[in-house]
């Protein structure tokens, strides 16, 4: 067996051994399995499928990039990383309300990071771009990217919802 092959092997032996690892945080289900919602349930599911061409008539390039194409932005290059006023975090794609600025923390990544997510907003799926799984999360209406989920956050969920600001709009509390 070639070393390439005996690596490979045993990175993806790795890759397994983590994508089986589950855990509890307070209470709260963390396993970072796939998850997918029933659409009938989602507000305009339908009016949101749309082509990549139509997507790209939408959407800013880099916009398009992350959102239907899973890049991922420069750290520190968004606006909303300092964005500290109360509101509502919304899908850049369809405006959907993805998180609350209650759930919000500064992660030090250089992405808008956040503790949790308003329920039904998001899915899941497994990444294995770097080898390694991670699991990557979408807005639950367009499918739009926006991030990865880690198990590195501050309590209570002991989350972090690290989400590209390209991805996301921001709408504030009406005063």
């Amino acid at each position: 067996m070639s070393d390439l092959t005996r690596r490979s092997l045993t990175l993806g032996l790795l890759g397994g051994a983590a994508a089986a690892c589950s855990g509890q945080a307070n209470g709260k289900d963390t396993t970072m399995a796939d998850t997918k919602s029933d659409s009938s349930s989602i507000p305009d599911y339908d009016q949101w499928q749309l082509s990549n061409k139509e997507w790209k008539t939408r959407l800013s390039p880099e916009a398009y990039a992350v959102l239907r194409k899973e890049a991922t932005e420069r750290p520190r290059s968004s606006e909303l990383n300092d964005e500290k006023r109360e509101g509502v975090y919304a899908c850049a794609g369809c405006s959907f309300d993805l998180f609350k600025s209650a759930d919000k923390f500064e992660s030090g990544t250089g992405w808008p990071s956040f503790i949790d997510y308003i329920p039904g907003a998001l899915e899941t799926k497994r990444d294995f771009k770097l080898l390694l799984p991670r699991t990557e999360y979408h807005c639950v209406r367009c499918g739009g990217h926006q991030g990865h989920l880690f198990k590195d956050g501050p309590a209570p969920t002991g989350l972090r919802y690290c989400n590209n600001g390209v991805a996301l709009t921001f709408r504030p509390d009406e005063a």
